[in-house]
């Protein structure tokens, strides 16, 4: 009898410990959205967004293979993505790679934030890389510690806390992998944009200035990195545009 009784309560505590917590059980009801980051940022840029209803999954950089495509290596970031048509959320270079995700499996919605969706947004002095190709000559992330100032003008940063968490994540940022993207970006000849995007973008971007881009929504006064000091407002378009995932209405 004692020893029935006590596997019985062994029985219990380990029904016990499998059930999930409360926000356990709330984070697997959430929806999964996924978030690609920028040209040598990481997921610390979309720590200011609020994402309601759903849950962030950040897609992680992988090593380029050498001479890789944008296509190629879209696709083997694919192998992270484990829901059926996916919401993809890019930021700057990250949205070039969503778009090249969504051209190789079905997606629910791609929202593109201070990005680009083809080659005609690309502006024209990244295509002179293209005859002019310095950029794979110098050693771009040790010149970037020497011009810090320049990338706080050039991303539109506005505090102190800004510009140390972009100079953090460019510390971090692999020097390989930055060249490559870099590359990637002066290279892309996209031509072909997928259905179900939606395009935020800042009219003070000036990585790709909003005269070469067709933006469903502008955002005044935003710069390229209005992710971080445009939070509130992006979080509430986004919600806007998640709101409208599968609806008939537009972007």
């Amino acid at each position: 009898m004692t020893s029935e009784q006590i596997t019985e309560q062994q029985l219990a505590e380990l029904e016990n410990n499998s059930q999930p917590t409360a926000s356990e059980k709330l984070e697997n009801s959430l929806k999964n959205i996924y978030c690609v980051s920028g040209l040598g940022a990481d997921d610390r840029v979309f720590q200011q967004l609020e994402f309601e209803g759903y849950q962030p999954v950040h897609i992680r950089w992988v090593e380029p293979e050498p001479r890789e495509s944008i296509a190629d290596y879209a696709k083997r970031l694919t192998a992270q993505i484990k829901s059926e048509k996916p919401i993809l959320i890019g930021l700057s270079f990250g949205g070039l790679i969503a778009i090249e995700i969504a051209k190789q499996i079905e997606v629910e919605k791609v929202i593109l934030v201070s990005s680009a969706k083809n080659k005609r947004e690309i502006p024209l002095y990244f295509r002179l890389f293209r005859w002019f190709p310095v950029h794979r000559l110098i050693p771009l992330k040790s010149l970037l510690r020497f011009v810090y100032w320049l990338a706080y003008w050039f991303f539109s940063l506005e505090t102190v806390d800004e510009q140390k968490l972009l100079r953090a994540i460019l510390s971090d940022t692999d020097a390989h992998f930055l060249k490559w993207a870099v590359h990637r970006v002066v290279i892309w000849n996209n031509e072909e944009v997928p259905e179900h995007i939606c395009h935020l973008h800042g009219t003070r971007d000036r990585v790709f200035p909003i005269s070469f881009v067709n933006a469903d929504w502008q955002i005044e006064k935003g710069g390229h990195l209005m992710i971080m000091n445009r939070a509130s407002q992006i979080s509430a378009l986004i919600s806007k545009v998640l709101d409208r995932v599968g609806s008939f209405e537009g972007c």
